[in-house]
């Protein structure tokens, strides 16, 4: 969101978005129809009760709407991550400049869905992990494409899977996404959260978003909710 004024990502950018969804199917290879699980995952016993990730990949709109419709998940809050408390506001982190990125912070019941599941709707719908600083028509390093680990599990089954999907060639390219400590979660104004429910027919989100929301359907029916 940064580059532009809402009303840009409303009109100026569909055509933009358009040529984005387009290279996005070039990116992932189509002939591939099963997507493989995470070799490995966070077992049942060791994650008890309610957990916690944080995923960046792009607007947050989009991120928040994927995991919001996901069986397991109970709460999907949009804000930012990867830099100071000071600079956690949006006009501010659209500069680029700040270490943030546009994140969402993930509540999810591990009995229903596993923190592996979350990697895999992560990677094959919320986002392209594959561009570099940029998801679509948006670019900067707001934009960029990063797990935030809370804790040594969260690291190493997030790695296991990248390097899983990497020696299989599921991507065109390899994946870019980085994996970093999460040190804060700062949330967004309240005018950011929810945005998609609150506007379905807003332009950018009929262009980027909904086919997501989609796709998720149609691949993962017994996760969306």
């Amino acid at each position: 969101m940064s580059n532009r004024s809402f009303l840009l990502k409303g009109y100026l950018l569909v055509s933009l978005s358009i040529i984005s969804l387009i290279s996005v199917l070039l990116v992932r290879d189509p002939s591939r129809a099963i997507l493989p699980n995470p070799a490995t995952d966070i077992s049942n016993s060791t994650a008890k009760g309610k957990q916690t990730v944080v995923f960046a990949g792009g607007c947050f709109w989009g991120m928040e709407a994927v995991f919001e419709h996901l069986k397991g998940v109970s709460d999907v809050i949009s804000g930012f991550s990867g830099g100071s408390a000071a600079t956690a506001d949006y006009e501010v982190v659209s500069s680029g400049l700040t270490g943030h990125a546009e994140s969402v912070k993930i509540t999810y019941d591990p009995s229903e869905i596993s923190y592996g599941q979350l990697l895999k709707i992560y990677f094959f719908v919320a986002h392209d992990p594959t561009q570099l600083n940029r998801q679509g028509p948006d670019s900067g390093e707001q934009y960029r494409s990063v797990i935030f680990f809370a804790n040594g599990e969260q690291k190493r089954v997030a790695l296991d899977y990248i390097h899983q999907l990497n020696k299989a060639h599921i991507f065109h390219k390899q994946i870019v996404t980085q994996l970093l400590p999460l040190k804060g979660f700062y949330q967004a104004d309240k005018y950011h959260q929810d945005f998609i429910d609150r506007n379905p027919n807003y332009p950018y989100v009929v262009v980027n978003d909904l086919p997501k929301l989609a796709q998720l359907k149609s691949q993962f029916p017994n996760l969306y909710k």
